[in-house]
């Protein structure tokens, strides 16, 4: 990995077709993701297809042969290996992680184990019923309880220390049978940073909105739900290691292209000191509010430099 971020390389590649909606819990993300990249990219010369992705997407693309999909869907059929591996059938160049790479990191606690073999420190968790966490405590509160196969937030309930049994928001959110992630809580500081290519870029803080609980989906996507500090104020062996944990967790996933990892980090006071990362993310988000973009930008990129240079280094056999 580099600390210099080049030039976006020349055009090869004139057809783009952007994904994006899809069928997923995070579509109206998606759709806001790739407005954005379309936009740019036409900015950039591309001719752009935009493409709201529904179950027949195998046979559009077949009949449109584009050079080039940009893989701007988030959730589950955009990021958990299904739409690669239809591209791979296809045969047409995508952007972002392959198949393997994609279901892996997507699925949170099989990526945990991943990680956590490459040396990557990680919070406990365990896979059990959406009925069993909601019904006795997994583990002592404080913990969290999210969808493994889910990311933006979506279906997260933090139980707060003191809680004598769990909430029945965590049944309401689902079939009772489904599995859920209980998670450690880990207290502190909200951290991420990104790979491109074969560049580490910094590390931003991100600090929610006083009133909301954490860094969640209005957090998230709400403008004013969050600011960002960038670079994030930490002592230089800190912010240097979240740097080697980001490219350590993307490779040992595998993941190509971009990916974003995140972090929390306990140095309240009287706390633990330690350095988790939460997962990592192998289709990062293009909003208005994304961290990536704002992280390309601190590097001397554009967005459209980004997403030009993230076309060019599409591929097959990811």
């Amino acid at each position: 990995m580099t600390d210099k971020l080049g030039i976006a390389p020349p055009r090869t590649v004139s057809h783009v077709a952007v994904l994006m909606g899809g069928l997923s819990a995070e579509r109206e993300v998606s759709l806001n993701s790739g407005k954005a990249v379309a936009d740019a990219l036409e900015g950039e010369g591309y001719r752009v297809m935009r493409i709201d992705v529904d179950r027949d997407i195998a046979s559009r693309l077949q009949e449109l042969r584009p050079d080039v999909c940009f893989n701007a869907l988030h959730g589950r059929f955009g990021e958990d290996g299904c739409i690669q591996g239809i591209l791979e059938t296809l045969g047409l160049p995508y952007t972002h992680s392959g198949v393997l790479s994609s279901a892996l990191a997507m699925h949170k606690e099989q990526a945990k184990t991943v990680m956590r073999a490459a040396g990557v420190p990680v919070a406990n968790a365990k896979l059990v019923p959406r009925r069993d966490a909601a019904a006795a405590h997994v583990f002592p509160p404080p913990y969290v309880v999210k969808p493994p196969t889910e990311g933006s937030s979506v279906g997260v309930v933090i139980v707060p220390p003191g809680t004598a049994r769990p909430p029945e928001a965590i049944l309401a959110g689902g079939a009772p049978d489904e599995i859920v992630m209980v998670e450690r809580y880990i207290a502190g500081r909200e951290l991420t940073c990104a790979v491109i290519g074969d560049f580490v870029t910094g590390v931003i803080e991100i600090v929610p909105r006083a009133d909301l609980p954490y860094y969640d989906f209005e957090a998230k996507y709400a403008p004013g739900g969050s600011h960002h500090e960038l670079p994030a104020q930490l002592l230089p062996d800190v912010y240097q290691l979240i740097r080697k944990y980001t490219v350590a967790a993307h490779a040992s996933l595998g993941c190509r292209g971009v990916s974003r990892a995140d972090f929390r980090f306990d140095d309240t006071p009287g706390g633990t000191g330690e350095l988790v990362c939460l997962e990592v993310n192998t289709q990062p988000g293009m909003t208005g509010t994304s961290l990536v973009p704002e992280l390309a930008a601190y590097a001397g990129w554009s967005f459209g430099e980004l997403v030009r240079w993230i076309v060019e280094d599409a591929s097959c056999s990811r």
